[in-house]
């Protein structure tokens, strides 16, 4: 994928060859250090995201890694645009495919090593000769299965570097040259000789010992951790790889005549109509223009209650149409759709760095060389103090396997694959790890109203009948005469009419008078619907009863519609822009998380209070900021801002774009503007505002894992190299700690799979 920044060309390229953090931050470094370029890899998904200026090309940041002793792939072009993502990719390869050479060698090593362990380990095993057995054994382990680890660190040495590889080079081969050495040269060949397993520091036998168990041992659990490690990093990628897969192959078009044709996604065009049957897939973000259905969306943003929809209403590719018949336009294809745009940012979210994870490469870039020298002074400080050779080589050997820091490598990269993976199943998008930080400090959050926390349009809530009135047919002949309306007061009538009472009667002499309402005649009756200033017009007054109804409805922030026809008033509507019926719990749950929510209107008090009342902001402390300019928003964050608060602020609208931008963690309503969500860290693909408690609560969770994976990391080092430099460890112990270290990074981060929304 390529992409352009500013006047900068950003690349993502496929990194082959990487065994350790150490690779990564080595890369990193070699690419970083060409002009005009910076570079993240990350090593968990074996990418590196470049961004280069002009004089560079992607052939040189290739030919670059390719020096350095790496692959790199360029980005596959895309060979079309699909309606629900970024282009047709090449399916992803089998997990059998990928793992199966890492898997015959881990079989390999298991089968063989484990007779040449028991036989060190288990003195009366050991017949004559059985030292030759474990040699014939052990050979194919140290050469075939363990061919990777040497080929890595000799590619490594070549370009003066040395990675993890090294360390288990270096290591196994030193065991098993030892034991040849001990075998041909020494006492270790002798019949009947026996092997002490623990190592004594005492102990003075020069060549008497052979470490064949440690070199076949260590191989084999480091291989185990391997492909282990190999599997949780793909189940860490699932979420996304199926949120890049949910998208629909083939497409039904409409052609002209009404005539229908299949054909390939990548052929679809903005404004094309394409059929979409029940069951099948809506290939692409469009807007219904014949049928009505309903979709669910539960793959796409977590919600299991599938939505109506009908003309004019705006569709999502990669949902799907659990009703009728659908004749959709496509507004979007490609890499513009909802679809890619979240793959988009869940893989960015992947690829990003904590600032704990960019100390930890920091780390690992330097800590190979340094374990060398640590392992060639604990082998000189055992000779020195009269251990002998066989205990001080023993020792040094095991700081060599000990002191992997993969680990460091995968602690930050895997719980970001895992939560924003997760996230994004559930509807949340995760920009990046730095938003993880901001939602452990965030203490106050700003609730824009219109679209947030009510439902951005305006619906028909109440209707208030004079004495003897009908409500039904105050609703045929209003909504009947509103209908021929575009207003959104009159939208709202016409639709909350539609529903109660069916199919409306047709207009004649329709006339809408601006500022004041609509006239026209309905079955005969002359109707008029609008403020009481229309009304006036015709001398028609409202009657006690509805002039109360009408101030109370104004005092609630609703707006007041009267009704009249033949002469006499006969209702008066109430309309507002209605809570969403989830934003009180919300709040609640806003609040649980430690947070004090603060409501941001352009309405007036009134209204705001209002709304405020309904959501639960009425306790000391809540703040209602009424009568806001779209302008003024952000001026209004800057000033909760200057009184010590960090502010995290839920908008959906162009004009919240720069709030989202200026406050501390900014989260966008999915179903809102592309303004807004490009300003915000957190977007959440539902228009449920319980989703943002979620949010946050998933955010923060996702930090505490990748602090947790850090702690073990660097406590597994700090605690373990000391006990191989005091030769309290036996290499093959060794190794086999140090791939459970890995191990269990990447399954404490795969706990982040159980992750459950309470919305």
């Amino acid at each position: 994928m390529t992409t352009t920044v500013g006047t900068d060309t950003e690349v993502e390229l496929a990194i082959g060859g990487m065994t350790c953090a150490s690779c990564a931050a080595r890369i990193e470094k070699k690419l970083n250090r060409m002009d005009g370029v910076s570079a993240t890899v990350n090593y968990a998904t074996e990418k590196a995201r470049v961004a280069f200026g002009e004089g560079v090309t992607v052939d040189d940041l290739i030919a670059t890694v390719e020096k350095t002793g790496y692959t790199a792939a360029p980005p596959a072009p895309e060979r079309g645009t699909t309606g629900g993502g970024a282009g047709e990719t090449a399916p992803a390869a089998d997990e059998g495919d990928e793992l199966r050479p890492l898997r015959q060698r881990l079989t390999t090593a298991v089968v063989l090593a484990v007779p040449v362990i028991a036989l060190a380990m288990v003195p009366a095993w050991q017949f004559e000769y059985w030292q030759w057995l474990s040699l014939t054994l052990a050979a194919p382990v140290v050469t075939y299965a363990a061919w990777p680890f040497h080929r890595a660190a000799w590619t490594n040495a070549r370009h003066g570097a040395a990675t993890m590889d090294t360390l288990v080079s270096v290591g196994t081969s030193a065991a098993f040259l030892w034991s040849l050495w001990a075998l041909f040269l020494g006492t270790a060949g002798t019949p009947g000789m026996t092997h002490p397993f623990e190592l004594t520091i005492e102990r003075t036998d020069g060549a008497g010992n052979i470490y064949l168990e440690a070199a076949a041992g260590v191989t084999a659990f480091i291989l185990a951790g391997r492909y282990f490690e190999a599997r949780s990093k793909r189940k860490a990628g699932a979420a996304l790889r199926t949120l890049l897969e949910l998208g629909a192959k083939e497409v039904t078009v409409l052609r002209e005549g009404g005539r229908e044709e299949r054909v390939p996604i990548a052929r679809l065009a903005v404004g094309t109509r394409f059929v979409v049957r029940p069951g099948e897939k809506i290939a692409t973000d469009g807007t219904v223009v014949e049928g009505s259905s309903a979709v669910d969306a539960s793959m796409l943003t977590g919600e299991s209650v599938p939505v109506e929809v009908g003309v004019g209403d705006t569709v999502t590719g990669a949902t799907l149409n659990a009703g009728g018949r659908l004749v959709v336009e496509a507004t979007r294809v490609g890499s513009d759709t909802q679809l890619a745009r979240m793959a988009r940012l869940v893989e960015d979210a992947q690829n990003g760095k904590a600032a704990a994870q960019r100390l930890a490469d920091r780390i690992s870039g330097v800590f190979v060389p340094v374990v060398i020298a640590l392992a060639l002074g604990t082998l000189g400080f055992w000779l020195g103090n009269g251990a002998g050779l066989t205990a001080a080589f023993t020792a040094a050997v095991a700081v060599l396997i000990i002191a992997c820091p993969c680990a460091l490598g995968l602690a930050t990269p895997t719980a970001l694959m895992v939560g924003t993976g997760r996230g994004a199943q559930l509807g949340i998008l995760i920009k990046g790890p730095e938003v993880l930080e901001t939602t452990r400090k965030v203490d106050t959050v700003v609730l824009d109203k219109t679209g947030t926390v009510t439902t951005g349009r305006m619906t028909l809530l109440a209707v208030r009948t004079a004495d003897g009135e009908d409500e039904a047919e105050v609703l045929r002949l209003a909504g009947a005469l509103e209908h021929a309306s575009e207003h959104p007061v009159a939208r709202a009538i016409a639709a909350g009419a539609a529903e109660k009472v069916g199919v409306l009667p047709a207009v004649e002499d329709f006339a809408g008078i601006a500022g004041l309402g609509v006239q026209g005649i309905v079955d005969g009756h002359a109707v008029l619907v609008g403020r009481t200033g229309l009304l006036a017009e015709w001398a028609i007054g409202l009657p006690p009863g509805l002039a109360r109804a009408k101030a109370e409805a104004e005092a609630r922030g609703r707006t007041a519609v009267a009704v009249a026809w033949d002469g006499a008033a006969r209702a008066v509507l109430e309309v507002a822009d209605a809570v969403k019926e989830t934003s009180a719990e919300a709040v609640r749950d806003l609040r649980a998380l430690g947070l004090t929510p603060v409501l941001l209107t352009g309405d007036n008090q009134a209204v705001a209070q209002a709304v405020a009342h309904e959501i639960g902001l009425n306790l000391p402390g809540d703040q209602v900021i009424a009568e806001v300019m779209p302008e003024d928003k952000v001026n209004a964050v800057k000033r909760l801002q200057t009184e010590g608060r960090s502010v995290a602020m839920i908008g959906d609208g162009v004009n919240d774009a720069a709030a989202l931008a200026q406050a501390d963690l900014g989260l966008a309503m999915g179903t809102g503007t592309d303004a807004a969500i490009e300003a915000a860290d957190l977007t959440l693909v539902r228009g449920d505002l319980r989703t943002a408690a979620d949010a946050i609560r998933l955010a923060r969770r996702t930090l505490g894992t990748i602090k947790s994976n850090l702690f073990w990391a660097f406590g597994y080092n700090v605690a373990a190299l000391p006990l191989a430099a005091a030769g309290l460890l036996n290499p093959m112990i060794a190794g086999a700690a140090m791939a459970f270290s890995s191990v269990f990074v990447v399954t404490n981060s795969l706990r982040l799979r159980t992750f459950r929304t309470r919305s």
